[in-house]
Formats: structure tokens, sequence, C-alpha cells
């Protein structure tokens, strides 16, 4: 129960990063977009090497020992590739101008001071639009958050600070466009806020329907898909976007650096 009380907590607050994005845009008036770039390329470096150092091979040594080495390897290259199909689907069923996969318009809304007296019905349905997408999207990066958590927390706190940094650009692309359509900050914040909460959610939701039939099979074949759904994020949205808001060398300085961070964390929990 201490472990599950510990991979909610770290969930809960992966969530939360999302309201921190949200806050974040309504308190300054331009986003570093520098800083940002740098922050996603990070992430996508922590994603990508923690899934195919740790979580792969954890869940190709448990299947192995389960199924023997042929048919293990089999099982969880095949539950690696359902990860990925599983955040692909989700992302093909999203219209590209709402989904906050394709982030590029949170740098296109400027704050239009005098436009503010009114209502603008298309920036608040694109904002509420994609506060329902990034709730849709943390489902399973919510689970894939808590059973990392649960199953290896020396990996779960890096895993947790990976997705925190992923979460805050969603976050300003939910505030931004529903302030600018409202002038309500309360109401943009609570948007943005409220959609992180379903990271947890996903994660519980998961978790009690999967609880029954807990193994080290399960264990193993979950690992493989959220590799699969952390390599697809990284090379799908935080990549591609930590480009978009800045130099090209920016992105890949930081993917570098959470690499390597990465890795010389989990050289020191040996």
């Amino acid at each position: 129960m201490d472990n599950v009380f510990f991979a909610f907590i770290l969930t809960l607050l992966a969530g939360l990063s999302t309201g921190i994005g949200g806050a974040t845009a309504l308190l300054s008036h331009k986003t570093n977009t520098k800083f940002l770039s740098l922050g996603l390329g990070f992430s996508a470096g922590v994603m990508v090497y923690i899934s195919m150092t740790e979580l792969f091979f954890e869940a190709r040594n448990v299947l192995s020992v389960a199924y023997g080495l042929k048919p293990g390897v089999l099982y969880a290259t095949l539950a690696f590739f359902s990860g990925m199909l599983l955040i692909a689907l989700i992302d093909k069923a999203v219209p590209s101008p709402e989904n906050p996969h394709e982030i590029q318009h949170v740098c296109n809304i400027h704050d239009p001071r005098g436009q503010r007296g009114h209502e603008d019905p298309k920036l608040l349905r694109m904002g509420l639009f994609t506060a329902l997408v990034v709730a849709i999207h943390n489902f399973p990066e919510g689970l894939a958050t808590f059973i990392s958590a649960l199953q290896q927390p020396s990996i779960a706190i890096p895993i947790t600070l990976a997705i925190a940094i992923h979460n805050v650009p969603e976050g300003i692309a939910i505030a931004i466009p529903v302030y600018y359509a409202t002038g309500d900050k309360r109401k943009a914040f609570g948007y943005a806020f409220l959609s992180g909460l379903s990271e947890p959610a996903g994660a519980l939701i998961g978790y009690l329907i999967l609880r029954p039939y807990m193994s080290d099979t399960l264990f193993g074949l979950l690992f493989a898909a959220i590799a699969g759904i952390m390599v697809f994020i990284s090379l799908d949205e935080l990549l591609p976007s930590a480009r978009e808001y800045g130099e090209h060398h920016l992105s890949i300085y930081g993917l570098i650096a959470g690499m390597a961070i990465m890795a010389f964390s989990l050289w020191l929990f040996l």
C-alpha cells in the first residue's frame, strides 16, 4: 500500500503540472520559447533513454522468464508496438488544430488586450476542446507513470519529471485560448488544472481494473507498452515541438542532457 500511495502521489504531481503550465501562461505576457525548447528536448531524452534501456529490457527479462527467451522477446516487442499503436490511434482520432500534440498554436496567440471585452466562441471552443483532448491523452500517461512507480520506484521520479515537463505546454495550450476568449483567468486556469487531474484518474481507474490480474507477466507487458507510449510521445510530440519553439540545436542539446542525466542517475541507484 505504501508503494500504491507513493505511485499515486507522483502521478498526481505529474498531472498538476498542466495547471502549472496554465498559471505560467496567465502570469507572463510572453512564453520563454528557448527555455521551453530545452525543457521539451530534455523530457524527450529522459523518456527515450528510460524506455529503451530500462522499461523494455525489464519487460523482456520478465517475459523471457515466464515464456522462454524467444517467445518472451516477441511478446515484449509486440507489447511495445501496441503501446505505440494505442497512442497513435488516440492522436489520429483528434483533429490536428485542437490536438495538444500539434502545439504550434501556443506561440501564435498573443494577448489581444483590446478584444477581451467580449467572448470569442472560436477561441473558447479551441481551449475547451484542447482541455478535453489533453484529458484523454493523460489517461494512458497517468497509467504509465503509476505502473512505473509501483514496480520500479528508482526510475519513477525521473519519469514523473519528464511527463511533468511535457504537460506544461499542454496547460499553456488550454489556458491561453480560454483566457483570451473570455478574459477570465480563473476559468482559464480551472480548465487547465482539471484536465491535468485526468492523469491520476487514469492511473486509479487503470489500476482498479487491472489489480485482480496483477502478475509479473502483466507487469512485463505493461512495461513494454509504456515504453512504446513514451517513445511515441517523444518522437511525435516532444522533439517536433521543441524544434518549433526554438532553434534546432537547443532541442538536441536538451535531448542529450536528458539522456546523460538519466544515465547518471540510474548509475547512482546501482
